[in-house]
C-alpha cells in the first residue's frame, strides 16, 4: 500500500493538477481606443475629486485624438455594500470596459485588525468584482489608501482610540495584500496605492518630522492624490514619455534628425543656429498648481512626462530657445547636447496649452462632478437607513428619516443626467483645446 501511495503521489495524481494555460496573468497594462468608458468606483478618497481629475488630466494630454468617457463613482463613507446599492445605475449603465476600486478605508471600520470585519469586506468586494466581470469589463483593485498614524496623533480636533491610530494602517495593508492576491489569481488589473504613500511619507520625515500628506490622517490632500494618480499610471504601463527630439550633424556635414512622438519638418541647421517645425502628437502632464508638492515629490514630468530636446553640432557658448517667436530658456551648448528637458517649462506654448486644459477639467469636477457626487451621497443614506429599518422594523425614528430621504431622492436619475451633461461640456470644450499644434523652434547662439 505504501509503494501505490509513493507512486501515485510521484506521478502528482493526489492532488489537483493546474495547468500553465489555465493560471491567470494580471493585466499588465490597459489599451483604451474611442469611446471606451473608465469609471472610477471607491468612497471619500474618491469623491474628492482629485486622484480621479489628474489622472483625466493624463489622458486628455496624453491621448488627445481619443475621446474617452471617464466617469467618477465615489461616494463619502462607502463601504463595499454602499457600492453595490448603487452598482446599476453608478456603474453598469456607463458601460465601463474598466473600474478601478478604491474600497477598504472605510470598510476596516478604523478599529485594529478584526476577523469578522474583515470578512465582511472580502465577501461584499468578491460580489463587487463578479458584478464588474458581469457587465463584460475588467476590475483594476487598487489598495486602500495610507491611515497617517502620526497625523492623527498630532491632530487635536479629534481623538482616537490609541490602539487604532497604531494599528489602522496595518489593517489596510492586510486589506490591500488581498487585492494584490485576487487581482493577479484572477487576471485583474492592481495599484499599489499604499506603498507609494507610506514611502514618500517616510522619506520625507528623515528631515521633516511632522511632514503628511494627510492632514486628517485618512484623506490625501492634493500632493497626496497625485501621489495616487502617479500610481496609477505607472502601476498600468502607460506611456511615459511625450516626445524626443535629436538633432545632428552627420560625417558629411549634413543636419539630420530623428524623433519620437510626433512629425519634424523644416530643418534649418549650421553651427549656431537650428530652426524646425514640430507637430507633437501629444502634450505634457499639467495638473493644478495646488498639486505642485505632488509633481516634485514623484518627479512626474521627467518620469511620466518627459518631452526632451537634443542637439549636436553647436558652437560652444550659451543659445537661446525660442518657440513661436517667444524665448522659453537659456542653454550651454554642453547641456543641448546632453539633452534638455521641457516639459516643465511653463513658458512653453505646450505649457500653457496642457495648464488651460487642466484648469477646465478642475473646474468641471468641482461643479458638475462633484454635484453629481453629491447625488449618489444621498442615495446612500436611503439606502443605509432602508437597512437599518429591516433590522428594527418598530423604529418611528427611522420610518420618518426614511420617508424624508426617498422624498430628496426623488428625480435623481434626472439630476444625475443634467450633471452628466454639464460635465460634458465643460469636456467638450477641453478636446478643442487639447489638440497640438504646429510649433516653430528656433534655438539660435547669444552674442
Amino acid at each position: 500500500m505504501l509503494r501505490v501511495y509513493s507512486f501515485y503521489l510521484a506521478m502528482g495524481m493526489l492532488t489537483p493538477c493546474i495547468l500553465a494555460q489555465d493560471i491567470a496573468s494580471p493585466l499588465d497594462e490597459i489599451q483604451v481606443e474611442e469611446g471606451d468608458c473608465i469609471v472610477f468606483l471607491g468612497d471619500s478618497i474618491t469623491h474628492q475629486c482629485l486622484y480621479t481629475q489628474y489622472v483625466e488630466d493624463y489622458f486628455y494630454t496624453r491621448f488627445p485624438k481619443t475621446r474617452l468617457v471617464f466617469h467618477n463613482a465615489g461616494v463619502g463613507g462607502a463601504k463595499a455594500w454602499d457600492a453595490l446599492q448603487r452598482f446599476d445605475d453608478d456603474v453598469a449603465a456607463y458601460k465601463p470596459k474598466y473600474v478601478t476600486v478604491l474600497l477598504g478605508m472605510n470598510d476596516g471600520t478604523y478599529q485594529p485588525y478584526n476577523q469578522d470585519v474583515f470578512q465582511t469586506y472580502r465577501s461584499d468586494m468578491t460580489e463587487v468584482v463578479d458584478r464588474i466581470e458581469a457587465i463584460g469589463a475588467t476590475p483594476v483593485l487598487m489598495t486602500p489608501t495610507m491611515f497617517d498614524a502620526r497625523a492623527a496623533r498630532l491632530n487635536p480636533r479629534r481623538q482616537r482610540d490609541p490602539d487604532s491610530v497604531a494599528l489602522y494602517n496595518s489593517v489596510l495593508a492586510y486589506f490591500g495584500t488581498w487585492c494584490r492576491e485576487v487581482a493577479t489569481e484572477r487576471g485583474y488589473g492592481f495599484v499599489d496605492m499604499w506603498s507609494p504613500l507610506n514611502n514618500l511619507t517616510i522619506d520625507e520625515r528623515e528631515t521633516t518630522p511632522d511632514f503628511t500628506l494627510i492632514q486628517d490622517a485618512v484623506h490625501p490632500g492634493p500632493a497626496g492624490q497625485l501621489v495616487m494618480a502617479t500610481a496609477i499610471i505607472s502601476d498600468l504601463d502607460l506611456p511615459r514619455s511625450v516626445s524626443s527630439i535629436r538633432i545632428a550633424q552627420n560625417n558629411n556635414g549634413k543636419w539630420t534628425s530623428r524623433v519620437r512622438g510626433g512629425t519634424l519638418s523644416n530643418l534649418e541647421a549650421d553651427e549656431t543656429s537650428v530652426k524646425f517645425t514640430w507637430l507633437a502628437d501629444s502634450l505634457p502632464w499639467v495638473v493644478p498648481e495646488d498639486a505642485a508638492q505632488g509633481v516634485e515629490l514623484t518627479r512626474l514630468g521627467h518620469r511620466l512626462s518627459k518631452e526632451s530636446l537634443e542637439l549636436h553640432g553647436l558652437e560652444p557658448g550659451k543659445y537661446e530657445l525660442l518657440i513661436d517667436g517667444e524665448a522659453v530658456g537659456t542653454f550651454d551648448s554642453s547641456a543641448l547636447a546632453r539633452h534638455i528637458e521641457l516639459q516643465a517649462n511653463s513658458k512653453t506654448p505646450q505649457y500653457q496649452q496642457a495648464l488651460e486644459v487642466a484648469t477646465l477639467n478642475k473646474e468641471r469636477n468641482e461643479s458638475a462632478v462633484r454635484s453629481l457626487r453629491n447625488e449618489w451621497r444621498n442615495f446612500q443614506q436611503l439606502c443605509r437607513v432602508r437597512r437599518q429599518l429591516e433590522a428594527d422594523s418598530g423604529s418611528e425614528n427611522l420610518k420618518n428619516q426614511l420617508a424624508k430621504l426617498k422624498e430628496s431622492n426623488e428625480g435623481i436619475l434626472d439630476r444625475v443626467e443634467e450633471h452628466r451633461k454639464t460635465a460634458k461640456s465643460i469636456e467638450d470644450k477641453i478636446y478643442e483645446v487639447n489638440q497640438p499644434q504646429e510649433r516653430t523652434y528656433e534655438i539660435r547662439k547669444k552674442d
